[in-house]
């Protein structure tokens, strides 16, 4: 019998800790089932199995299997968002950002390696869902207003010749994907991590200023 005032051994982790580790449980379950089953075969029972917790628990964290879906996706997006940012404060003018973010690639192909599936299983959604695909679209949309905006400072500033900024922001985003996309069907077909720098090489000769 436990002392009084004491608390028995399934208690002394603080509540928001144990909060926190069935949120990430659930998340890290759901990726796996989702990447194996794809989404609609993925059940919240196949879900709470994996996770270890029961379906009250589920239910606690999250109203409905979609929301699960949606932070996944949401976790992913942060990741490039946050690379983005510390490539555009580490450099001082726009052909070195996208120098420096063409570099960080290699973490983004690590950070999807093995993902195929779930990556694949976030554009199909997308398709089919108009809660995922507003999730997913709102994003790209935002990358498009940001090299956008990356463009017209390099205008500016003068190391650009004067192009339309929304078509080089868009080609920027297609290669992006375009990328990502080869890197996650065919990892081993090349060394993704280069070959995006050497591609954003490419873009930037037909973007820089040529001296007289």
């Amino acid at each position: 019998m436990p002392i009084q005032g004491s608390f028995p051994e399934g208690d002394r982790l603080p509540q928001q800790q144990r909060s926190e580790e069935t949120h990430a449980a659930i998340l890290s379950a759901a990726l796996a089932a989702f990447a194996a089953s794809g989404y609609e075969a993925a059940s919240v029972a196949e879900i709470c199995e994996a996770a270890g917790v029961s379906k009250g628990a589920f239910y606690h964290h999250f109203p409905a299997k979609q929301a699960v879906f949606l932070e996944l996706l949401e976790i992913w997006l942060q990741g490039i968002d946050a690379r983005l940012a510390a490539s555009r404060q580490a450099t001082d003018n726009a052909a070195q950002s996208l120098r420096h973010m063409a570099g960080l690639a290699g973490g983004i192909f690590e950070v999807a390696d093995g993902r195929v599936p779930m990556f694949l299983e976030f554009w199909t959604q997308a398709r089919l869902d108009p809660a995922v695909w507003q999730a997913t679209i709102a994003p790209y949309r935002r990358y498009q207003t940001y090299f956008e905006a990356l463009l017209r400072e390099g205008i500016a500033d003068g190391s650009f010749r004067q192009v339309d900024p929304a078509i080089g922001a868009q080609a920027i985003v297609a290669l992006a994907l375009g990328l990502l996309l080869q890197g996650l069907l065919d990892p081993t077909g090349a060394d993704w991590a280069a070959a995006a720098q050497a591609s954003i090489e490419l873009l930037l000769k037909g973007l820089e200023r040529k001296e007289a």
